[in-house]
């Protein structure tokens, strides 16, 4: 026999006195098992069973409670009927013993309810949702019908709730419609008041736009009398205009009368000086014959046999005795950018550029336009500085169109031509100048480099250039 009581002693004894109980008992038990209810357990009286039965729920020990319903030992009564009506209504339904259970709670908890449905005479003035729950956990004689109606008077009661709040809810609809129809006539007339005005405004509108049509047309008559006006001054300007060119005219003619005159006045001037002009060359003639006869007199040797003069005792370099190839005999580094100065600052030195090399060394990243607009704005500030010439030459091969350039003050700027390369143009450029003169060729190119060496020119490093300029 299987035992329900879940091993708890005191359900043991519980189920034994039921076993004991006297004929009339288990045929009252009997009875209550055969009744049932024929319809669902009305909803109301359902939220009921499962609040008792959530109360009760703490009275029992661990092992008087069904599997299902264990999960929730530790739960606030809250908290059961909340997370655990759907299994504690199952239980109290297919359990029968743990419903006693919860029944025996409910007997402890309110006696006198218990009594009263076991004695067939409810208290009336207990909730009937409450006497349906106890009902239905106690199974008195009739549960059945107790439950039943008291859950058609707890429809009844909820119908008779539900219609005063709809009659509440009717009253107030009323209430705000006669609200809404005040509002509603108290907006129609403001809207008329409004109307009135607007139809005042726009009537005032009518009248000046009236006034401002009547402005307009006289406002018209009046341009087109200025314009007539206009039209006279227009030709009599015309007239004044013509009158004034017959008079430049005929100004100019006088004009060129006193010029022609003034000219014969000049040409009379020039003729009484050449007397006196004259007079002068012969008297200078006679000073230049006696000085020559002085010299014959004193055999004074002529100027250009003359051996050594006073200046030429004076030890120092000549200028053509030093060279840029003398520069690079000096203490510098070739990467020094004194170096480029010294160079420069030689008599009518000639500073030569190999622009694309120069820009491509030290910002290759910027597009061409921009490379030669910085390298020829370091250059015009480096020409200023030194006073030497300065040629900046490009190569023009690849050029689709020409180039709309404005070449800095004291820098001159080459684009080879179709055909040549900037190479080819500097080689031209340094063969183009007088032996002797200083010629400096920036270039990183090793053949542009040696070419203009074997002409005379001095070849140094676009490097060098970009760090003198970076001083600029």
């Amino acid at each position: 026999m299987v035992d329900r009581t879940g091993g708890n002693p005191q359900a043991a004894q519980d189920g034994e006195g039921v076993a004991d109980a006297s004929p009339s008992a288990a045929g009252e038990a009997a009875e209550q098992a055969v009744e049932a209810l024929d319809r669902p357990l009305p909803e109301g009286v359902r939220h009921r069973v499962v609040a008792l039965a959530a109360d009760a729920f703490g009275g029992l020990t661990h092992a008087e409670l069904p599997s299902q319903l264990r999960p929730y030992a530790r739960f606030t009564p809250s908290r059961r009927a909340k997370f655990a009506a759907t299994a504690l209504a199952t239980a109290l339904e297919s359990d029968p013993a743990f419903r006693q259970r919860i029944a025996s709670r409910l007997r402890e908890a309110q006696p006198e309810l218990a009594e009263a449905l076991d004695a067939g005479t409810p208290t009336p003035a207990v909730d009937p949702l409450d006497v349906a729950a106890a009902a239905y956990l106690l199974r008195p004689p009739g549960w059945s019908k107790l439950v039943a109606a008291a859950g058609e008077q707890a429809q009844r009661a909820h119908a008779e709730r539900a219609g005063e709040e709809a009659a509440r809810e009717l009253a107030q609809l009323r209430e705000e419609l006669a609200a809404a129809r005040e509002q509603s006539r108290g907006e129609a007339a403001k809207a008329r008041a409004e109307l009135d005005a607007a139809r005042k405004e726009v009537e005032s509108l009518h009248r000046k736009l009236r006034s401002a049509a009547s402005d307009v047309k006289r406002a018209e008559a009046a341009l087109r009398k200025v314009e007539h006006e206009l039209e006279e001054v227009r030709s009599a300007a015309a007239a004044d205009r013509s009158t004034a060119e017959v008079e430049a005219r005929r100004l100019k003619s006088r004009l060129a009368e006193a010029e022609a005159a003034v000219e014969a006045g000049r040409r009379a001037v020039r003729e009484g000086r050449s007397v006196e002009d004259v007079r002068l060359r012969l008297l200078l003639d006679t000073v230049l014959d006696a000085a020559s006869g002085l010299r014959r007199e004193l055999a004074l040797p002529p100027r250009d046999t003359m051996g050594i003069l006073p200046a030429d005792t004076v030890d120092a370099v000549k200028p053509g005795a030093i060279s840029p190839k003398d520069i690079a005999r000096r203490a510098l580094s070739e990467n020094d950018p004194a170096l480029l100065d010294q160079l420069l600052a030689l008599p009518q030195a000639h500073l030569v550029v190999d622009g694309y090399n120069v820009t491509k060394t030290g910002y290759p990243a910027l597009p061409l336009e921009k490379q030669r607009l910085r390298l020829l704005g370091g250059l015009a500030v480096l020409a200023a500085q030194s006073g030497a010439e300065v040629t900046c030459v490009f190569d023009g091969a690849d050029l689709d169109a020409p180039v709309l350039l404005a070449p800095p003050r004291g820098v001159r700027v080459l684009f080879s031509k179709a055909g040549e390369t900037a190479d080819e143009l500097i080689r031209r450029l340094v063969r183009a100048e007088p032996p002797g003169r200083p010629v400096v060729v920036v270039s990183a190119d090793r053949e542009v480099a040696d070419g203009v060496a074997k002409a005379g020119a001095r070849p140094v490093p676009s490097t060098l250039l970009l760090k003198r300029l970076a001083r600029v």
